[in-house]
């Protein structure tokens, strides 16, 4: 950075790296930037990039915009020119990881495992720079681990330090079973920093202790401790709940461009701050005056939530594609027309509505369809359907909600 030392430099490379990040601690904080700026300092006198890295678990087929957080900081090392790693977690994820649960998550299968992981690679993409970006699976180098290097790895920890974690013992004073394979967890994903060298890793707040178990183990193995870089969870587009694929809460980084405008336009007013902060590379002090502007009443939300989508979909399609989803969604939603181009259902013969809604992913259940029925939500060529059992022969456009259509049509 021309102008500015070599520590102004080093202390300003550390600011735009930890933008975002979140740790709980002011002193942890404050260790870690220290830590990093270090690591920052030993990169520019060996004239080696630094190996940061994250892992994510495949457990459902899509990355969301939860899984960017930690992506777009990814991206942020690789434009200093350090070398980025995406993990995907073949074994870790068969085994599960509940830092985020209050209960046992359920294992996966390899064949399960394998065919979320199959796209992983091509959705991080998106982001990240595919001729500066290593991807690994740790199947590759947990699936052949030895016993005499798993207890190895297990003597390095005390059941105490596990049992101390809020999650574990708050299930054990509700009598909730804990899996010993649980345990196994912070340890695998432990020796993927040993494995990888790690410098800096880079996960959600939540897995701070699976991320220090890591940079002990690297202690314990002759290695410096990786930096540990943490990032809030993003609410999911109810702004309730964390994003997530399981609640149906969440936007693809895939997603086409009118599902993911349509997405941003229904998250709550108070999710707002936490996404525009998160979710997109606007610096910080456009975010901060768009938040403050909205806080004042000089920005109406829905405004706001048209830049953020905006934003959003030309981040993952290009300009284009921002422009004619902003356009749809406001010929479809604000004057009331419908979408240029509603995805066709060939039915065989007649279908009550309510099996109808389930069978073309309206509904994911026919308690769910019952719902939507009953709250007005949906409408058969313009008018309110008032019962699930009502038969479709003939065809017909179906609205769902506010933004979803369908057109009947009978072969």
């Amino acid at each position: 950075m021309p102008g500015m030392s070599n520590a102004g430099a080093l202390d300003a490379q550390a600011e735009m790296l930890m933008h975002g990040c979140e740790f709980g601690d002011s002193q942890l904080e404050a260790s870690m930037r220290e830590r990093l700026r270090a690591r920052l300092a030993v990169s520019a006198d060996e004239h080696r990039p630094l190996r940061v890295y994250t892992g994510y678990d495949p457990t459902a087929p899509d990355l969301h915009l939860g899984h960017s957080i930690t992506l777009r900081a990814m991206r942020r090392f690789q434009q200093l020119g350090h070398h980025v790693i995406v993990v995907v977690g073949t074994v870790t994820a068969m085994v599960g990881d509940t830092s985020d649960r209050a209960a046992g998550r359920p294992r996966k299968s390899a064949a399960e495992v394998a065919e979320a992981a199959r796209s992983y690679a091509e959705q991080a993409f998106t982001i990240l720079d595919p001729a500066r970006t290593e991807v690994a699976a740790n199947g590759d180098w947990l699936a052949g681990i030895a016993m005499p290097q798993i207890l190895e790895l297990a003597s390095t920890f005390t059941v105490q330090q596990f049992l101390a974690r809020d999650n574990y013992r708050r299930r054990m004073e509700h009598g909730d079973p804990v899996g010993l394979h649980e345990f196994l967890y912070a340890l695998l994903q432990g020796y993927d920093a040993v494995h990888l060298r790690a410098d800096v890793q880079l996960g959600a707040t939540e897995q701070l202790f699976n991320i220090m178990a890591g940079a002990k183990l690297q202690e314990a193995s002759g290695q410096p401790p990786c930096v540990a870089l943490t990032f809030p969870v993003l609410v999911g587009t109810d702004g309730t709940d964390r994003m997530s694929k399981s609640r149906g809460n969440y936007i693809g980084l895939t997603d086409s461009p009118g599902e993911q405008f349509g997405k941003v336009m229904s998250i709550p007013d108070q999710a707002m701050p936490q996404w525009v902060r998160l979710v997109t590379d606007w610096p910080a002090s456009q975010a901060e005056e768009l938040i403050a502007s909205m806080a004042s009443g000089a920005l109406h939300p829905m405004e706001a939530k048209k830049q953020l989508g905006h934003r959003i979909v030309e981040l993952y399609h290009g300009s284009r594609a921002a422009d004619a989803a902003q356009q749809a969604f406001e010929r479809t939603h604000q004057l009331g027309e419908q979408p240029d181009v509603i995805p066709e259902v060939t039915l065989r013969g007649p279908v009550r509505l309510g099996d109808l809604l389930v069978g073309i992913g309206a509904a994911s259940s026919k308690s769910d369809a019952r719902r939507l029925i009953a709250g007005r939500g949906v409408s058969l060529d313009g008018q309110k359907a008032s019962s699930g059992e009502l038969v479709i022969d003939t065809a017909v456009t179906i609205k769902v909600g506010s933004r979803r259509f369908y057109r009947i049509i009978f072969n």
